[in-house]
């Protein structure tokens, strides 16, 4: 069952991302070039960017069993992603927002690792 709301959030995120425009955006403020802000940003970090990846990251963990492959691929799609903004009309790179996805990544990577680790000394 995670496994298949992974990849249907992998699908939809893929989507959102690469829509010329917000679909969000569209169907909140009936405007494709705005983007809904859930929360102020952080700093240098894309807030909406950084709960995304945090998601997609910690489902990821919980269905997919081969996580070295699950770090590469959460890396190369936030990093690709963020890079076709270059290309795709109405839609701009932002390093703002591609620190949230990485660290949107990073985060659950951590608590992962933290739990694996902890998990492990106590056995």
């Amino acid at each position: 069952m995670l496994k298949i709301l992974f990849y249907t959030y992998n699908s939809i995120l893929l989507i959102l991302y690469l829509y010329p425009g917000s679909i969000l955006g569209f169907f909140v403020y009936n405007d494709i070039s705005r983007q809904p802000q859930i929360t102020s940003d952080l700093f240098f970090i894309s807030s909406n960017h950084l709960y995304v990846f945090f998601i997609l990251a910690s489902l990821g963990y919980f269905s997919i069993k081969k996580i070295k492959y699950l770090i590469f691929y959460l890396f190369f799609i936030s990093i690709f992603l963020e890079l076709s903004h270059l290309i795709i009309p109405n839609r701009s790179f932002q390093f703002s927002d591609l620190f949230g996805n990485i660290i949107g990544i990073i985060l659950p990577t951590l608590l992962v690792f933290i739990y694996k680790k902890t998990k492990n000394e106590h056995l």
